[in-house]
């Protein structure tokens, strides 16, 4: 059995080779090494330009490996402890609807928590399953969704017992964790597929004090976001399989529906590239990221009407562990909403976070921060502190409760549908979703009864500025409902 070596970088290299043997290209892309494209050669350098080649023998086919993708792409998997990987150059997006066309099929049920993403719901309509929402717990101190309980999923399995997947987040946006070893063994037990959307967890593997992994406690299949955590090109994700009830034939069978034929080399390169570093140097790059996220944490506790949520949310309900590296700030002490606070960082102290919601706002520290970085969101934190005073506490304002979901999303998705004022939208079957974005999580879906409560939720959003999405008319006057104009 040949030895695994995690320093190698099969694809990287036949890249860099193809480049410096001076191939001439007569093959797509037209700007031909950058010349065709000279102003923004002139800007990003030559060198990523002559890397943004196409599939050939020697640098191999995305859509069917057999060559150096093949061989990154096992090193990959062994990484993360996986059967089977996949690169992704359409984000976790890709991973997400992938996982679910590979476990279900039309008519099928699937255990979703309500705080999924948007693309869980464009899996759902692809595939043609049901979605069973479970209701995550809320922490209502931040006003933000938490995980879910062992107890919810084995109601919810209960009620739907030949439910085919129970699909996880792990973990959420805020680095709230479920636990994840606890439910895949009650899904397994009924057999059930366990599929877990790791975005924001593609560097728990490499450090001992991070959540533990889809892979590490036995689910079907994860994806992951390499780009948003663990280094590489942003759209470049992974997707991970280890399981004896989904067939590695059927997820590449699902891969070639989406997939484009033209996989970007840059961002399979990164993923190589950002595999190697975290399976050689991971775990102490990690063990520095941590130092400087707890170091944060602890500065902007000292500070005067904000409170940095972290590790003592472990055993309230809904958070069975916690990433460190989110850094979410509850800014409602000050009277500020967490949007307000976001535009304060960028245009007076030219800093971006990650989002913002009512409440909180989240920066996100990774391989890549420097401590004079993360000095600056604190002492920013601190001179917008010392301006305002502490104000008033204002009980967060909370999602509304799971909406009834009248049709289907894929029936509602090839529905008829009119336009209708928000105002009078009350009482009719949603045409489309409407998310709060970042993180992405749907207010209302395709196919759901819409109440005032949902109405009432969306107007606070628009009033705070929040970036809201999914729908035909950007600034949600008006909303696509089902029925005919």
């Amino acid at each position: 059995m040949t030895k695994i070596n995690q320093k190698a970088t099969p694809l990287f290299d036949a890249v860099r080779k193809y480049v410096d043997d001076k191939v001439i290209p007569f093959h797509v892309p037209g700007h031909k090494q950058g010349k065709g494209i000279p102003e923004f050669r002139e800007y990003i350098g030559e060198r990523a330009l002559q890397m943004d080649a196409n599939g050939m023998d020697d640098l191999d086919y995305a859509n069917n490996p057999t060559g150096v993708i093949y061989e990154a792409e096992k090193l990959m998997a062994h990484a993360f402890g996986a059967q089977n990987a996949y690169f992704l150059v359409n984000g976790t997006t890709a991973g997400v609807q992938a996982m679910i066309l590979s476990a279900c099929e039309p008519g099928d049920r699937i255990i979703i928590p309500r705080n999924a993403h948007k693309s869980t719901i464009g899996g759902i309509i692809l595939s043609g399953a049901m979605p069973v929402y479970i209701q995550p717990e809320i922490n209502e101190k931040l006003g933000i969704a938490m995980g879910i309980t062992d107890e919810s999923l084995k109601r919810a399995i209960k009620e739907n017992p030949h439910a085919k997947a129970v699909f996880v987040v792990n973990p959420t946006y805020y680095g709230v964790a479920s636990d994840l070893k606890s439910i895949v063994r009650i899904a397994h037990r009924h057999e059930m597929a366990v599929l877990v959307d790791e975005a924001h967890g593609a560097h728990m593997s490499f450090h001992d004090d991070f959540p533990l992994t889809a892979m590490e406690v036995g689910a079907d299949m994860s994806a992951a976001s390499m780009h948003k955590t663990a280094g590489s090109l942003t759209q470049s994700s992974v997707l991970l399989l280890r399981s004896g009830m989904i067939a590695p034939e059927k997820v590449k069978q699902v891969l070639n529906l989406t997939y484009t034929s033209s996989a970007s080399y840059l961002l399979m390169c990164s993923l190589d590239v950002a595999r190697k570093q975290l399976a050689t140097m991971g775990s102490d790059m990690l063990e520095e990221t941590l130092q400087l996220a707890r170091w944060a944490r602890e500065e902007i506790n000292r500070i005067d009407g904000v409170y940095a949520f972290g590790r003592e949310l472990i055993g309230t309900p809904g958070c069975y562990d916690f990433d460190e590296t989110k850094l979410g700030i509850c800014v409602s002490g000050l009277g500020y909403t967490g949007y307000q606070v976001e535009q304060k960082l960028r245009r007076e102290y030219n800093i971006q976070i990650e989002l913002s919601d009512l409440y909180n706002i989240l920066a996100v520290i990774s391989l890549g921060d420097r401590k004079e970085d993360v000095e600056a969101l604190v002492n920013a934190v601190k001179d917008i502190s010392s301006k305002t005073g502490v104000k008033e506490y204002k009980r967060a304002t909370i999602l509304p409760q799971n909406p009834k979901m009248i049709v289907s999303p894929r029936d509602a998705f090839y529905s008829p549908k009119k336009v209708v004022p928000l105002e009078e939208s009350i009482g009719e079957i949603a045409g489309e979703m409407v998310m709060a974005y970042p993180p992405g999580i749907p207010v209302i879906c395709m196919g759901e009864r819409i109440s005032k409560d949902i109405v009432d939720y969306i107007k606070v959003l628009k009033e705070e500025k929040c970036q809201l999405q999914g729908t035909s008319d950007p600034h949600v006057d008006y909303i696509r409902v089902l029925g005919s104009e």
